[in-house]
């Protein structure tokens, strides 16, 4: 299958496409990256150097991949952090161009804006440019807790007020809504649960919460691409969700265990694919 990814790079470490690209590659797929800025490293280290790019920039790019005809054979598109919304137009034009040729191709949006402790780290039109134009575009959605609050105003307290929230936002357009980073209430203390809610049902898996000194950024950008990756292969919704919070809490654990603050992509890359140690999905409705 081939893939659009439109999402932040870096050169150090894995976040954006440098987290997405590789693993999706891994599950078999051809993926062609428009980077929405080239950074040296992700912000969360304070400092950094490099540019966003400007939105004419990344329309240029498209439409280089347009005139080769790619884009009525592509199956879908994946988009993240955008920088601005004038780089969101961008992102739906591509999907338009892609759907033009391929009208069952799917797209995967992935809100980036912030999350618990980070708080709101996109200029302040981003969230409603996510609200009005891109979720309704949408095929599936993976926003995290804090994400599905700020596009929803439901404050999760628990488990049942995520399946609401991820039910509200599916009438506003993507018809899968995958939560990530669900926290105490929501799950039992000591864990850290993923969603994923459809018209057939919803399911949650549940995994130990990892001990991170400096937790790693890219994780939200691995599971968004692992789950489009999955859905597009012909994985149901449960055994999607399954594989792809089995193969990110593989690499979690392995990136906690060598000590660096950059996901341990390469070294954890077939479990990443093939998880030695699943992790089950249990239905909460039906």
């Amino acid at each position: 299958m081939n893939i659009l990814s439109i999402q932040s790079s870096v050169a150090y470490g894995h976040v954006g496409n440098s987290a997405a690209v590789f693993p999706l590659q891994r599950l078999g797929h051809e993926v062609w990256p428009i980077d929405t800025v080239q950074f040296s490293n992700h912000t969360g280290y304070g400092q950094w150097r490099g540019e966003v790019f400007p939105a004419g920039h990344l329309a240029d790019v498209l439409q280089g991949i347009d005139e080769r005809g790619a884009l009525r054979d592509c199956q879908a598109v994946l988009s993240g952090y955008l920088g601005d919304a004038a780089i969101g137009d961008v992102v739906l034009d591509a999907v338009g161009r892609v759907r033009a040729g391929n009208p069952g191709a799917l797209y995967c949006c992935d809100p980036v804006m912030g999350d618990e402790g980070r708080g709101l780290f996109v200029r302040p039109d981003i969230p409603q440019f996510f609200i009005e134009r891109a979720l309704p575009a949408a095929d599936v959605a993976t926003p995290n807790q804090f994400e599905l609050e700020l596009l929803t105003g439901v404050s999760i307290v628990g488990l049942a007020d995520a399946v609401a929230a991820a039910q509200l936002l599916r009438a506003r357009g993507p018809a899968a809504v995958a939560v990530t980073s669900l926290r105490a209430p929501a799950v039992e203390a000591g864990r850290l649960g993923s969603l994923l809610v459809t018209e057939q049902g919803a399911w949650i898996v549940d995994t130990p919460l990892l001990d991170f000194p400096i937790l790693p950024n890219g994780a939200g950008d691995v599971f968004a691409a692992l789950l489009l990756g999955r859905l597009v292969s012909g994985d149901g919704p449960a055994a999607a969700l399954e594989k792809t919070v089995s193969g990110l809490y593989a690499l979690l654990t392995c990136t906690l265990a060598s000590g660096t603050r950059e996901l341990a992509l390469i070294a954890a890359q077939d479990e990443l694919i093939r998880p030695s140690r699943p992790h089950r999905a249990r239905q909460i409705s039906p």
